[in-house]
């Protein structure tokens, strides 16, 4: 080997280590650096010359500058990431549901409950005082009151996660944009396959963006020969290469709630993914808050109809003078049963009482509820005319198709007694509560104007307590619509639910987190930068940098000795 060749290697061994001095540099400047890949520095002996007989090495080569990367283990990451939203966004919701029943507290819906039916109970202790049954009226305000409260504050929860569901269409647009151009940026800095070196500060605002987008969606990431990444989400593609295809919201109605769906722009296809943020927000909007409102409808229901069942058969102190029904019929023609009623009345019958405040008495008239399906079944009209045929009231059937009872004497009231049909409260009529959803539930306005029409008796008018003494009791009452259920035991259901609901989801966020930790604690381990260990680096670096240029020097020495001779 001559002193140039010798003087040429030593020349690239010096180069080699300020590469690897320069790679060293760059992790110690990015330690601390979010997202950040430890880059190693790729050494290989260079290529041998032929002297004479002898085949001599020509000292080091950079081979490539690469990311110490384990790309098995960055898409298992993105999967535990995309587990962990979708989890700790249903834990939200269901801290947030929970925080809203307040079951721990003294303002939830449980005491309002054992407050109203204790105050009825209170009827019966004392059944001449007007100012007992105002109080049991007014105790069924906080109920409803409270009921109402409840679907309305968890309908806003719905809706805030309805907005972050239509707000997350443009971050997905934005973050597939970013890696399409980063997947451009990347081939032409590497050159396809040409070379063997990373484009690493581009490859990590990739993972950076791949890591954020799994965040919100699911995804596959495939990546090409080219250096470009395929991003899947399902069996969609989101990004090919140098392409990528857009997502936009679609509306619709849920619950009275307009709520937002995102699907592909291009074929329409729904994104429905199995995991990330998108996922948790989607399953606690429309199952976790969704079905809590439905399960709270249904408890409004219950406990207005059946409750109002009861209530509508007994009298209060004083008896009515005019009564509108609250629920129209859409044809007064049709079968009762058969007219699309929230509430659906059955065969059976009821008894319409005509007391005389001047005689005392009281005329008593059976009415047949014929909803037995043979024949001729009872319609509105059916039913006024029935009514008409009692001395002292006129019925009539209002534009609205509402049934309208009235007095024909300032000294006759009418009342109720003995429904076995449910018709009066599927009608709504001689009812405590009004309204058929936690929404809308509230108490009749007649007994805000007149506490003393509390339907306290069954005897008559003003005549005993019998109906107070078993609506006090209705809250542990067995319900044949509910399959022999209590109202108590639908609110346990109600509030069971979400805790037990609440409980695993936290049980399954916990460990979605912990398996995050442990994967990412690998990361580190392969992909972070260590400064303990760049330190030696650096320093074996700096020897032989510092070795190589003693060689040359020592070749310079040589030669000027040779030029001497």
């Amino acid at each position: 080997m001559s002193l140039y060749s010798s003087i040429r290697m030593a020349a690239n061994t010096l180069q080699a280590n300020e590469i690897a001095l320069q790679v060293v540099g760059q992790n110690l400047a990015n330690a601390n650096t979010p997202g950040y890949i430890r880059e190693e520095v790729l050494l290989a002996p260079a290529p041998s010359q032929r002297q004479g007989d002898l085949i001599l090495g020509m000292g080091v080569r950079v081979e490539a500058v690469v990311q110490r990367i384990d790309k098995f283990l960055e898409e298992r990451l993105r999967s535990a990431v995309s587990d962990k939203l979708s989890s700790e966004t249903l834990e939200q919701a269901y801290a947030q549901l929970e925080g809203l029943i307040g079951e721990l507290g003294d303002t939830d819906l449980s005491t309002s409950l054992n407050n109203f039916f204790s105050s009825i109970s209170e009827i019966a202790n004392q059944p001449e005082s007007i100012s007992v049954r105002n109080l049991a009226v007014l105790q069924g305000n906080t109920l409803t009151a409270d009921i109402n409260r409840l679907a309305t504050r968890v309908n806003d929860v719905r809706a805030d996660f309805n907005d972050r569901i239509q707000n997350m269409a443009a971050e997905i647009n934005r973050l597939t944009e970013q890696i399409r151009v980063l997947n451009i940026q990347i081939t032409e800095t590497e050159g396809g396959n040409i070379s063997a070196s990373d484009a690493v500060g581009l490859r990590d605002q990739r993972l950076e963006a791949l890591e954020d987008l799994a965040e919100l969606i699911d995804i596959r990431a495939i990546e090409q020969d080219s250096g470009g990444v395929n991003v899947y989400a399902s069996s969609d593609f989101l990004v090919f290469e140098g392409t990528s295809r857009q997502v936009e919201v679609v509306l619709d109605t849920d619950r009275g709630l307009t709520v937002a769906d995102i699907q592909m722009a291009t074929t329409n296809a729904p994104l429905n993914p199995a995991s990330g943020e998108l996922r948790g927000l989607l399953t606690a909007r429309d199952e976790v808050l969704g079905s809590f409102l439905d399960q709270l409808d249904t408890f409004a229901q219950t406990l207005a109809f059946e409750f109002n069942k009861l209530y509508s058969c007994g009298q209060g102190i004083n008896g009515y003078r005019e009564l509108t029904s609250e629920f129209a019929v859409d044809a007064t023609d049709k079968a009762l049963n058969r007219t699309g009623l929230t509430f659906t009345p059955e065969n059976g019958s009821f008894q319409l009482l005509v007391y005389n405040k001047k005689t005392g008495l009281t005329q008593l008239t059976d009415i047949l509820v014929d909803l037995n399906g043979l024949g001729d079944d009872m319609t509105l009209d059916d039913l006024a005319t029935a009514l008409n045929e009692i001395d002292g009231i006129s019925v009539e059937t209002t534009v609205s198709r509402n049934l309208a009872i009235s007095s024909d004497s300032p000294d006759q009231e009418f009342a109720f007694a003995n429904d076995t049909s449910g018709v009066l409260a599927a009608l709504g009529l001689n009812t405590f509560f009004t309204g058929s959803t936690a929404f809308g539930l509230e108490v009749n306005s007649a007994l805000d104007d007149d506490p003393a029409k509390f339907a306290a008796s069954l005897g008559g008018v003003g005549e005993d307590v019998d109906n107070a003494i078993q609506l006090a009791a209705f809250l542990d009452r067995p319900l044949d619509s509910q399959n022999g259920a209590s109202l108590t035991v639908l609110y346990d259901r109600l509030t069971g639910e979400t805790t037990q609901g609440a409980t695993i989801t936290q049980a399954v966020a916990e460990g979605a987190r912990a398996f995050e930790v442990s994967l990412r604690g690998q990361k580190m381990a392969t992909s972070g930068v260590s400064l303990d260990e760049e330190a030696v680096r650096m320093i074996a670096f700096q020897r032989s940098f510092q070795a190589s240029a003693k060689y040359i020097a020592t070749l310079g020495e040589l030669f000027e000795v040779l030029v001497a001779l």
